[in-house]
């Protein structure tokens, strides 16, 4: 099961091969069926979970060689360590199912107790929803703005369970297949009509300038060149800003600009003259988001974002991280070995809308934060677009920032609203409201990207009622499974 699930692992982006999981998940099916008693399935539940998360997290020993003269013992752990705390996730839904009679009830129960403990998952430390079967939907171009549609009313959790469902009816032999490519065929006609009776309004979002200045993490964390890499962000704001002013904003668009996660090398907060050296970087734009590090008024550390206003580079506004990364940001109590520097960071207190002026509203997401589906916008003060600033320069040109970049994509159509994206050794890149990708800056490279911002859709049905969908649908799948009598309980075909 181990190798099964590592298999299955290439489901995930960017290799997004979905049709691995009709042979994956059949056979982890078929293990539990064949399992003694439900301790038996869960340990086969488990494998399969850390073979998946083991595989499909291995970008994280990137983060790992970053400070190898530190942390070299933890190069073989990093990735098996993270699968191992995620594997009960999957152990789980593997021992419950079998409460089920073998067959279609079993199938139908362990769908929904999948997709209900992978959700489970937010609630891991600070939070780890990474890789969510649903993801693997997220095709390159038009075939994935087709099949992520759905999203926009059950999520990426519920495409999650539309995707086990799907990859397990091949277990049904030849009818089971030919429902499954019915069902593919249905979700990209769901898609596609979703798309056709959604157009886009013109609204009155920005003209975006997203700066990525291809600094290496190695280069960051010496200290040693942080003027040359203010003086390299101050130069390509210039450029990009003049670039839409001459451009989409001749029209009387707003400009922001924004620099990645933590590109201000130092204390922006405390640094007045710097402020005014980035205002006049931007002079024209109404504002620009910047990321930095801070201290609070007792003294603790917070990773930030910043709106820093024209034309003297006022501190308009602030955002502190709210959802910290376990093991990077802050240190897990459990651990009894010390792996954050310092006391780690303190979190935010959550979710803000900031209202500028000149500039629609728009809701800062810092990094990581931008995983949680259902918990990206504030609910009560709703955003008209999303601005994502992150650095994923730890992971190298590994699947990690494709990762990452297709859930910004997704929560682009969960919610209905555009969202840009500011990376500082890429992957920038700005999506629409249907998730369709407008601009792209590749991995490793220096540049800006100038995007004037399409308008928001009406709410969607996931954003009013969030991740309930899902859990609803998951929760029916289990109740369906109790309760259906139809066809003999002991058959899957």
């Amino acid at each position: 099961m181990l190798l099964v699930g590592a298999l299955a692992a290439l489901a995930f982006p960017p290799v997004d091969l979905l049709p691995v999981l009709a042979l994956c998940f059949p056979l982890l099916m078929r293990a539990i069926d064949r399992a003694g008693s439900w301790r038996g399935a869960a340990r086969r539940g488990f494998m399969f979970g850390l073979g998946l998360h083991t595989a499909g997290l291995y970008w994280l020993t990137d983060a790992i060689l970053v400070r190898v003269d530190t942390f070299w013992w933890l190069v073989p752990l990093a990735a098996p360590g993270c699968a191992l705390i995620l594997a009960p996730m999957a152990a789980a839904p593997a021992a419950l199912c079998r409460l089920a009679p073998a067959g279609w009830r079993r199938g139908l129960a362990f769908a929904g107790l999948w997709t209900l403990f992978d959700m489970a998952r937010v609630f891991i430390f600070s939070g780890f929803p990474w890789n969510p079967l649903g993801s693997g939907w997220e095709l390159p171009g038009l075939p994935g703005d087709v099949m992520i549609q759905p999203a926009a009313w059950v999520g990426v959790d519920g495409l999650t369970l539309g995707t086990v469902l799907l990859a397990l009816l091949p277990l049904a032999g030849r009818r089971g297949v030919a429902v499954s490519l019915g069902g593919v065929l249905a979700w990209a006609i769901l898609g596609g009509a979703l798309l056709a009776l959604r157009p886009l309004p013109v609204g009155h979002n920005p003209v975006v300038v997203l700066v990525q200045g291809n600094v290496p993490e190695t280069q960051k964390i010496s200290g040693e060149d942080d003027i040359a890499i203010f003086r390299r962000y101050l130069a390509l704001t210039r450029q990009g800003v003049a670039q839409a002013l001459a451009g989409p904003a001749a029209s009387g668009r707003s400009v922001v600009f924004a620099w990645p996660e933590s590109a201000f090398p130092g204390l922006l907060q405390e640094d007045d003259v710097a402020r005014q050296m980035v205002a006049r970087a931007g002079a024209g734009a109404r504002a620009g988001v910047i990321g930095s590090m801070r201290r609070d008024e007792n003294d603790r550390w917070r990773n930030s974002v910043m709106a820093v206003a024209e034309p003297d580079g006022r501190l308009a506004d602030l955002y502190d991280k709210a959802h910290l990364v376990p093991f990077g940001e802050y240190q897990p109590p459990f651990l009894p070995f010390h792996v954050v520097p310092g006391d780690g960071m303190a979190p935010g207190p959550g979710l803000r809308t900031w209202h500028l002026p000149g500039v629609a509203p728009v809701g800062p997401l810092i990094c990581y934060e931008v995983i949680f589906s259902g918990q990206v916008v504030d609910r009560r003060d709703r955003p008209d677009w999303l601005v994502n600033v992150t650095n994923d320069a730890w992971y190298g040109n590994t699947a990690g920032p494709r990762q990452h970049l297709a859930a910004v994509r997704i929560r682009a159509v969960e919610e209905g609203m555009p969202i840009a994206r500011a990376a500082n050794t890429g992957i920038s890149a700005a999506f629409d409201a249907h998730g369709h990708e407008i601009v792209r800056l590749g991995w490793n490279r220096q540049g800006v990207l100038v995007v004037q911002l399409t308008g928001t859709l009406p709410v969607t049905i996931f954003g009013l009622f969030g991740r309930w969908v899902p859990f609803g649908l998951a929760m029916g799948a289990i109740l369906l499974a109790a309760l259906w009598r139809v066809g003999g309980a002991g058959r899957y075909a």
